[in-house]
């Protein structure tokens, strides 16, 4: 499992841009950058959308004002499920960066990831929240219980 003080590996995800489905090089967008990355099981599933989503929402002007360049949503989903909650979700017009990793390829790279048949959960990734600074991470949050008390927005808003 990725620890603080250890740099990201690189990944390519994807988003959805305006002729399509874009490829984001990680390394590149976190260079020089102080950003936020959390990540959960699933769009538009219960805990994510009801708690974990709305809690970076809900702090966004916050992490603003602590000097934070931008605060990503990241899930093992396709870049049209991911598009398709921001948008559905006021997540993007709250100014939420939506990242698809659809082979969970960073996912299992930084030890995250887990399986769960019977919810139709497959290389998923569990449910944390990162703070990064140049690529490095310097605070990071696993939850270990059901809930986001662990990666939620307020939690990680007081620790920086």
């Amino acid at each position: 499992m990725i620890e603080v003080g250890q740099k990201l590996p690189n990944a390519t995800l994807t988003m959805m841009g305006p002729d399509g489905v874009q490829p984001v090089d990680l390394a590149s967008r976190l260079k020089g950058r102080r950003v936020i990355i959390f990540g959960l099981p699933g769009a538009f599933t219960p805990t994510c959308s009801s708690a974990h989503l709305p809690s970076f929402m809900r702090t966004k002007a916050q992490f603003d004002a602590k000097g934070v360049d931008e605060i990503i949503c990241l899930s093992v989903n396709d870049p049209h499920v991911m598009r398709a909650w921001g948008e559905t979700s006021g997540g993007a017009a709250a100014g939420i960066t939506f990242l698809a990793d659809q082979a969970s390829e960073f996912t299992k790279a930084i030890g995250m990831e887990f399986t769960a048949p019977a919810a139709g959960f497959f290389d998923r990734s569990k449910r944390y929240s990162m703070f990064v600074e140049d690529g490095v991470v310097t605070i990071f949050n696993p939850e270990i219980e059901k809930g986001c008390a662990i990666s939620g927005g307020e939690n990680l808003l007081d620790q920086i």
